[in-house]
């Protein structure tokens, strides 16, 4: 359905409220490392969890634009809201990769569950003799699960049997959506930033799963789902190019620029830091302005090599620019604006923490994919 045609499903308004609440509680979750259940309950209010889920599920079928409007004004106050609420929305458009079955069992009484999710292989799962003769047995350990503090389900990915002829090449792997409950969660996240997210780890051992709960990795990377019609469902994996993640690093970003300026006003100004400003704000405009492309592709459906490698080296570039400016926000507000109560110090460290995320990495898949688009595949 192309974007043009879609309704706004009102995620924008939502999130301005949930804003005005986050800003509020967003010193405490820092101190604690732990989301307010009132945050938590309005962004499932808002409809952060049901805007990839299908209308047919009470879902919204929301756009890529509207998602990522919604978390960059989330992430200007507490970043560690808008990464949550981004991932609450990419998971649930993960699970739509489940069969039909899996689709009645998560949103059969409503639209609502969050879905945490654990994109890297950290486990093995083997089939169920036992069941129902397409079951498995899985084990695992899965680091760095954001938001499963209070997350109603958790998809995990895992190594399973099989592969090519000879064992050459990757094994295959499976997605399976475990309840939050069958899971064990060590709490072992302690970063200097970002800390809310409680992206800790969780683990299960020998755990039988329906075979409905499980999708094949390669249709989520190919953007296939047999028994979904929603456009969302049907975006393959590079095409979203680190948009999940780099979201609520520009949001921050935006926010440290408002705090920094904050603390110029009513002292001394200087041209040095006023000239620091100007820099970081041309670096934070033109990384939204980025993020913003790529949700555009996204809805436009435009698939091609060359957009979706764009796609990847617009979010790691924007990383970049974002971690530069907020460099500069921080020398222009000078120690005044490193105080343990000021804002710009939270969000410095939000920020960069942020964009050490994996897919907001160069080398991860941008470097070599659009410099292919540039000069052309290797060895060619």
């Amino acid at each position: 359905m192309p974007a043009e045609t879609q309704l706004d499903t009102g995620l924008v308004p939502a999130a301005e409220k949930v804003r005005i609440l986050a800003a509020e509680h967003a010193a405490e979750a820092d101190r604690t490392g732990t989301l307010s259940p009132d945050v938590v309950d309005a962004l499932r209010t808002a409809g952060f969890a049901r805007h990839f889920v299908a209308r047919s599920w009470g879902g919204t079928e929301g756009t890529f634009a509207e998602l990522t409007r919604a978390v960059l004004t989330l992430g200007e106050v507490c970043p560690a809201t808008a990464w949550c609420a981004s991932l609450s929305a990419y998971s649930a458009r993960f699970t739509g990769h489940l069969p039909a079955r899996g689709h009645q069992e998560v949103w059969g009484t409503g639209p609502d569950p969050v879905v945490a999710t654990a994109l890297m292989p950290g486990g093995r799962a083997v089939p169920d003799g036992d069941g129902d003769g397409d079951g498995w047995r899985l084990t695992g350990r899965w680091a760095y699960v954001s938001g499963i503090d209070f997350a109603d389900r958790v998809l995990v990915c895992a190594t399973v049997p099989g592969g090519p002829d000879g064992g050459d090449g990757p094994p295959p792997m499976r997605f399976f959506a475990l309840p939050r409950a069958a899971c064990t969660v060590e709490r072992t996240w302690d970063n200097v930033g970002m800390r809310a997210t409680g992206s800790h780890t969780v683990s299960v051992d020998d755990l039988a799963v329906p075979g409905h709960l499980s999708f094949d990795r390669a249709d989520m990377l190919a953007g296939r789902s047999a028994d979904s019609d929603v456009p969302a469902h049907h975006v393959p994996f590079q095409a979203v190019g680190g948009l999940t993640f780099i979201a609520p690093v520009v949001g921050a970003a935006a926010g440290a620029l408002a705090a920094s300026a904050a603390t110029m006003s009513g002292r001394r100004r200087s041209p040095a830091n006023e000239l620091l400003l100007v820099r970081a704000s041309g670096r934070i405009d033109a990384a939204r302005h980025l993020v913003e492309e790529n949700a555009e592709v996204l809805d436009e459906r435009r698939f091609t090599p060359a957009h979706m490698a764009r796609n990847e080296r617009n979010a790691t570039f924007a990383a970049e620019l974002c971690t530069d400016a907020v460099g500069l926000l921080v020398r222009a507000a000078g120690t005044g604006g490193l105080g343990e109560s000021a804002p710009l110090q939270r969000l410095w460290r939000d920020v960069t923490s942020a964009a050490g995320h994996i897919a907001l990495q160069y080398d991860t898949a941008a470097r070599k994919n659009y410099a292919a688009v540039l000069i052309g595949a290797a060895g060619v």
